[in-house]
């Protein structure tokens, strides 16, 4: 059966530049991220085992929550120039490794994974360290979550996500409509805590059906949720990962792995990759000697 590996560029940056320790090149270049990033790549390809690879970046552009809610993550430092000096090289490694990369100008790269994932109809691992994802999550579909730094990663599927998050993966976007995401800087209806949440969903199923039943709801909570209802709206529109970004994806393209061998091996040194080197050499091995397509 196929397997289609998705990962979020992006999302795996970020976390190998704040979780590993600070690494240059012999130019005294940042590069820290891109050893994450490649650190992970390999490692997905030795534990999942995917027949199929892409990789989804997010653009520099405003993307239409920001133009639907001007707060949204406005309160987020900026990127450090440390990182932003990164994001070209990991395009360079990934485009060696002949992965394909999708992004969309006016989404994030929630949106094209949440694209992708919907259209492959066969099993789909998200790689990422963002929980928005998880409500992606479906018998088909599941998350490959690093837990601490990069160091260890969790496989999540339906039941995890609900021990995690206390509602099931497609009610995610109510709960967060209802308490907000302080890391994305949206409010959800004021008064409204994680623990209400769950309950009004565990008994109404869905956001609309709490609206619908108002009047059934203790007075003090059906006040929050009245007074709250406009920004109950907008986090359900921000918190709800988009499933049909337009960006002419082929699956076919995610399993041609024309890997340029000389060119990863060449960037590696460029990057001072020593043992990362080694380990690639190692996964290129394994993959020919499993009659897969090799790696170099």
């Amino acid at each position: 059966m196929s397997k289609l590996v998705i990962i979020d560029g992006n999302a795996i940056l970020h976390r190998a530049f704040h979780a590993l320790p600070p690494l240059t090149t012999k130019n005294g270049e940042p590069i820290n991220a891109v050893y994450g990033l490649v650190s992970m790549l390999l490692r997905v390809i030795t534990d999942l085992k995917p027949t199929h690879i892409a990789v989804a970046f997010d653009r520099k552009e405003p993307t239409f929550r920001h133009k639907a809610f001007k707060e949204y993550q406005a309160q987020r430092p900026a990127t450090a120039n440390e990182l932003i000096s990164q994001f070209a090289k990991a395009r360079r490694v990934v485009e060696a490794f002949g992965i394909p990369i999708y992004d969309k100008a006016g989404f994030e790269a929630d949106d094209v994974i949440g694209t992708i994932s919907t259209l492959v109809k066969e099993d789909v691992v998200i790689v990422t360290g963002d929980k928005d994802q998880l409500q992606l999550v479906n018998g088909r579909v599941k998350v490959y979550m690093p837990i601490v730094g990069l160091a260890n990663a969790k496989l999540m599927g339906e039941a995890e996500v609900k021990e995690k998050m206390g509602v099931a993966p497609s009610l995610i976007d109510d709960y967060k409509a209802l308490v907000g995401d302080p890391s994305d800087n949206y409010p959800g209806v004021p008064g409204i805590g994680p623990k209400t949440a769950v309950s009004l969903l565990e008994k109404y199923g869905t956001l609309d059906n709490i609206y619908k039943n108002l009047k059934e709801i203790p007075a003090a909570t059906g006040q929050k949720l009245t007074k709250g209802r406009k920004y109950s709206e907008i986090s359900k529109k921000l918190a709800t990962i988009v499933k049909d970004v337009p960006i002419g994806f082929k699956i076919e393209e995610c399993s041609r792995w024309d890997v340029d061998g000389k060119k990863v091996l060449d960037l590696f040194a460029e990057f001072g990759f020593k043992t990362l080197t080694e380990r690639v050499k190692k996964v290129g091995k394994e993959l020919d000697q499993e009659k897969q397509i090799p790696l170099l």
